[in-house]
């Protein structure tokens, strides 16, 4: 719902036409956008009055055709002003803000063809983003885009080349081809920068090369050709500019900004949740996790690979319950499991591979609508080329159109679809808990990765991997921390009256024990109303306090042993809590070693924490009822 709306749209062709340049200012006026078309097109970004990207290039390449760079004259400039705000079905706060000033900036060949494209840009008090609109009056293929990101220094930067591979330190001349998006660079103390790309729908995916001939630049690489028989624009190409890497965290916002309004007239049937994923793959167990869901206000169970048979077998069919003998004996009476679930409001979710989605999607979607399913796992789903873009977002359309919700898992990384089609609740593309990272790697994606959107993150907590990625009260504070609408908890636990398989999925699986430790997941929301990135540093320590109704919960991580105050800022001033503190404690006795203790607190509290080695804090905090 718009609360505000401001727009403002002029055209001046006479004044344009004599012009070299466009000036587009951010509505603070702390950032500048400079298009220019002197030799070829380029462009140059300011912020505070220190340049963030140095004068850079623009345009793209065809095959068959010449690129549309240079020999170039500015027809006309429509300008537009918004001021609005937007309320989520699901977010991180329960309200966005959206304010740009926005300019489309026609162009024309002053030789033959003579085409004519337009560059639209939006500059935010966030940051900066522009996209290319073509023409198409015959068939088009773009093979390069040629746009550029120049730097005046080697600025230290954190580097992946894959979604869910390691991150390392290194500098923009040290920059691999193919380096994941969002890519973070710390230019000053008080200057951090994302680059990336919003609302990806049927593009070639965009990653960041070096230069070959400038190690300061980086290119915009494409994954592989697209191609267009009608008019098109290209994803949005973005610089987020803020004075932290918190705060880069906390306007990610500026993303879903990009990405259309929700295309769902009714969304009432979305609802995001804890999640328990069913390890043995049989009837019993499948009821045990929908007991302990209901018990423990998770919403959601789900059976992952293997309840249609050998998820990389072309012939199993995710069209009939047929349990892969190597993963469990069963048997699975799936439909009873579904309506056993209905009777406690507990929903299931199944995983599909790529290989079963792409020969029976149209099949599996309706047919799983009919069951009762509410959700599906998109699994190991091919990324990249037009043509698989294309068709993964096609998919989440028509998974729509079943009112089914949507993970999905690998390398898809977030480019804010969810808010157009927020049935698409959440995706991995991130160095989840399957590959244990420690916190060192965690307080990285934190504040890298987690720009993009919602990460399927499968928190554990009784696993023995546990103690090796950092502690248990670290896990607590990594579920707080790792947003997530559908947030999958206990992910390598499994209820104590579930059976254990001998060789089978579950025999691998830790026992969940009927510990207070329980009563956080217990509690834990999946979606908030704000949030507040209180401190941050990549890859050393972080915490993030959110809020849900009255309720804050803080998360707290680091990598090395530290001390530090945390005031109590964010809570309202007229009223007095308790808080209910997750802490590590190495001298109890107890299996997982967490304490829990409860003190009344307010906004003047100054709270001392004290963490060891790759330790965390969780802490929620409830006002008191009078």
């Amino acid at each position: 719902m718009n609360k505000f709306l401001l727009v403002l749209c002029f055209i001046s062709n006479s004044l344009i036409l004599q012009a070299k340049e466009v000036k587009v200012l951010s509505p603070d006026k702390k950032t500048v956008l400079i298009f220019s078309t002197g030799n070829s097109l380029s462009y140059s970004i300011s912020y505070a009055g220190v340049q963030v990207i140095a004068n850079s290039p623009l345009g793209l390449e065809f095959e068959n055709d010449n690129p549309l760079s240079e020999n170039l004259a500015i027809v006309s400039a429509k300008r537009k002003l918004v001021n609005e705000q937007w309320n989520p079905v699901y977010g991180e706060k329960n309200t966005y803000s959206d304010n740009y000033n926005e300019v489309t900036i026609q162009f024309k060949e002053h030789k033959e063809p003579f085409r004519l494209f337009s560059v639209t840009s939006r500059v935010y008090n966030e940051g900066v983003a522009f996209k290319y609109n073509v023409p198409a009056t015959k068939q088009v293929i773009v093979s390069r885009e040629l746009t550029g990101f120049k730097f005046t220094k080697d600025y230290p930067s954190w580097i992946t080349g894959a979604a869910q591979a390691k991150y390392s330190r290194g500098n923009i001349s040290k920059t691999v081809n193919g380096t994941e998006r969002p890519y973070v660079i710390e230019m000053e103390q008080n200057r951090f920068i994302a680059l990336g790309e919003a609302a990806l729908v049927d593009h070639a995916r965009m990653k960041f090369s070096r230069s070959a001939k400038d190690s300061l630049m980086l290119v915009a690489a494409l994954d592989g050709k697209a191609v267009y028989n009608t008019d098109f624009s290209t994803p949005w190409r973005f610089v987020m500019i803020a004075e932290s890497a918190g705060k880069l965290l906390e306007n990610n916002y500026f993303i879903l900004n990009l990405n259309h309004s929700s295309a769902l007239v009714d969304a009432s049937w979305i609802k995001p949740g804890k999640v328990i994923r069913e390890v043995t793959l049989t009837t019993t167990g499948g009821k045990a996790s929908i007991d302990f869901a209901a018990k423990h206000n998770l919403r959601y169970i789900e059976f992952d690979a293997g309840w249609y048979g050998h998820e990389y077998d072309n012939a199993s069919s995710a069209l009939a319950v047929n349990v892969d003998p190597s993963r469990s004996a069963g048997p699975l009476a799936l439909q009873e499991i579904i309506d056993y679930g209905k009777l406690k409001d507990v929903g299931v979710i199944l995983y599909v591979n790529q290989r079963a989605l792409s020969r029976q999607l149209d099949s599996i979607l309706p047919l799983f609508k009919s069951w009762g399913v509410k959700g599906i796992k998109y699994g190991f789903v091919n990324v990249g080329s037009q043509q698989n873009t294309s068709w993964l977002h096609e998919a989440v359309r028509k998974a729509a159109d079943n009112q089914l919700m949507i993970d999905i898992h690998d390398e898809y990384r977030p480019t804010g679809y969810s808010r157009t089609y927020p049935n698409l609740l959440t995706q991995e593309g991130i160095r989840g808990e399957e590959e244990s990272p420690d916190n060192h790697q965690v307080l990285i994606t934190m504040f890298t990765r987690m720009i993009a959107g919602a990460g399927d993150f499968t928190n554990c907590y009784f696993a023995p991997r546990v103690n090796n990625m950092g502690s248990h009260a670290s896990q607590m504070a990594k579920a707080i921390c790792i947003y997530s609408p559908w947030q999958f908890v206990y992910w390598y636990d499994r209820p104590d009256d579930s059976p254990r398989q001998k060789g089978g999925a579950g025999s691998t699986a830790s026992v969940i024990s009927e510990i207070p430790d329980l009563s956080f997941y217990d509690a834990l929301p999946t979606v908030w109303d704000d949030t507040k990135v209180i401190e941050a540093k990549i890859g050393e320590f972080g915490t993030i306090a959110r809020k849900s109704g009255d309720d804050w919960y803080v998360g707290t991580l680091t990598c090395k042993a530290r001390n530090f105050a945390l005031p109590l800022l964010f809570l309202n001033k007229n009223k007095q809590y308790e808080a209910t503190v997750y802490n590590d404690d190495a001298s109890l006795l107890t299996p997982t070693k967490l304490a829990i203790k409860k003190m009344n607190v307010n906004a003047s509290t100054v709270l001392n924490i004290q963490l060891q080695p790759k330790n965390g804090q969780a802490i929620i905090i409830r006002p008191i009822k009078n």
